[in-house]
């Protein structure tokens, strides 16, 4: 992960249950950290495999790039046989899912424990 004084406060980490990834974000997406949050999941990914969940609880701010990405990897972590999950989005930090429509197409979940029963079948 990188570090710069001059990009908005970003904190990534990663963790694996049942076999998934979980990033955990905290912080402002934007321009200014899209390329670390890129970068972060990427390696996420090339390490645990594409079963990959998003906490977003922590974001304080998201823009149309960050959900690009977002969006990328939805797609990519997916076609690889993979899932995907979203957890903690919350409406005022992450607009730009609900203006763009996205919010009614991405698979979010209230919590964690409720995507990973998804993913079970439960």
């Amino acid at each position: 992960m990188f570090e710069d004084a001059e990009a908005a406060p970003l904190s990534l980490t990663t963790t694996v249950r049942e076999g998934v990834a979980v990033v955990h974000v905290d912080g402002v997406l934007d321009a200014t950290t899209r390329d670390r949050f890129a970068d972060h999941l990427a390696g996420a990914v090339a390490e645990h495999g594409p079963d990959l969940v998003l906490d977003l609880s922590g974001v304080s701010f998201m823009d149309s790039r960050a959900l690009g990405l977002i969006v990328h990897f939805w797609q990519t972590t997916t076609a690889a046989g993979g899932t995907f999950a979203i957890v903690g989005v919350e409406y005022a930090k992450t607009k730009v899912m609900w203006v763009t429509g996205l919010a009614h197409r991405l698979p979010l979940y209230d919590t964690l424990e409720a995507a990973l029963a998804a993913r079970r079948g439960a």
